[in-house]
């Protein structure tokens, strides 16, 4: 043996940890505030991952009596319960759902424009 011959490393996954079945990442359950643009200036905002303890329809209720706006409970194949509203109302659901304690802020996702 010389003094040359050195451990070769093997192949490396940085993504060995994330993938792992006892890893905490990616265990948190965010609830995704998303709006969608309609037809001209029309926009749509969804809610999604809201635990499926909590009413959605008296949840919608007070949105809805909150921000003077129309909106319904989608029932989606793959998403589950989905709460829609009219109009652009991210920062005053993502607000809503922290003041009435349903969310911590910290895990509430804003998507859009």
């Amino acid at each position: 043996m010389s003094e040359f011959d050195t451990n070769i490393p093997t192949t490396f996954d940085p993504f060995a940890e994330a993938n792992a079945e006892d890893s905490g990442a990616g265990t948190k359950e965010y609830v995704h505030v998303r709006v969608q643009q309609r037809n001209g200036r029309k926009s749509l905002t969804t809610v999604q991952g809201l635990k499926k303890e909590y009413s959605y329809s008296k949840i919608l209720k007070d949105l809805k009596k909150e921000f003077c706006c129309n909106g319904t409970v989608v029932e989606d194949p793959e998403l589950g319960q989905v709460i829609q509203l009219q109009g652009d109302q991210r920062k005053n659901v993502s607000t809503f759902l922290v003041q009435a304690r349903i969310v911590k802020k910290e895990n509430i996702k804003i998507h859009g424009f």
